[in-house]
């Protein structure tokens, strides 16, 4: 009896083997870590943005708008759980999506608000944080393009003949990755051109 039991299972274990079931595991895995990645260095990025706005503030504090989109952009980022079954649920990725995005372009808008105020741009403060944000940005395209090569390599696992028949079998399904479009647009950094020469102050009225 025992002899058809452990027959059976290495029967089963080598049908499951060859039927892609290992692979789903391995890049199951391999997403999570990227996806980890992924969280970690956006986590970066919005730790920095309280500081960004106060220095802002400091030189230009009449600039409500553009510091106030960052500030709310920050919170609805804040808002969305971003937990590792995140990556199993199209609707939820799509809002992070759009959460993060939403922060980049406030970010952007910031920066170039910035660029009108010399002694800003000229703030040691203001140039570290700027540096951090702009090496951030840099590591988040590069985690999100690891991350956007995991799920590629996952979904085509669980979609391809006979992987697929097990993945039905046992529930596996593909997995919600960024767009095209998306990508393109994180993967330019935000920047400030400290190179450009500060407009002429208005000569003082008598």
């Amino acid at each position: 009896m025992r002899i058809r039991l452990l027959a059976l299972v290495l029967v089963l274990a080598s049908v499951l083997s060859g039927c892609g079931y290992n692979s789903f595991q391995t890049g199951d895995e391999a997403v999570k870590s990227a996806w980890s990645e992924v969280i970690n260095q956006y986590q970066r990025r919005a730790d920095l943005v309280p500081n960004l706005v106060s220095t802002v503030q400091g030189y230009a504090s009449h600039e409500k708008d553009v510091l106030t989109q960052v500030t709310q952009a920050r919170a609805q980022v804040g808002s969305i759980q971003a937990t590792p079954e995140l990556v199993n649920d199209p609707a939820a990725f799509a809002r992070f999506q759009q959460a993060q995005a939403g922060l980049s372009s406030a970010l952007s808008r910031l920066l170039v608000v910035a660029e009108n105020y010399p002694q800003l741009k000229a703030d040691a403060a203001f140039r570290d944080l700027q540096a951090q944000l702009e090496g951030t940005e840099n590591r988040i395209a590069v985690a999100r393009n690891r991350y956007i090569k995991s799920v590629e390599a996952y979904n085509v696992s669980v979609r391809t003949f006979p992987n697929n028949l097990t993945a039905m079998v046992f529930g596996y399904s593909v997995k919600p990755n960024f767009t095209v479009a998306d990508e393109t647009a994180i993967s330019s950094a935000p920047k400030v051109d400290f190179s450009a020469p500060a407009k002429p102050s208005p000569a003082p009225a008598y």
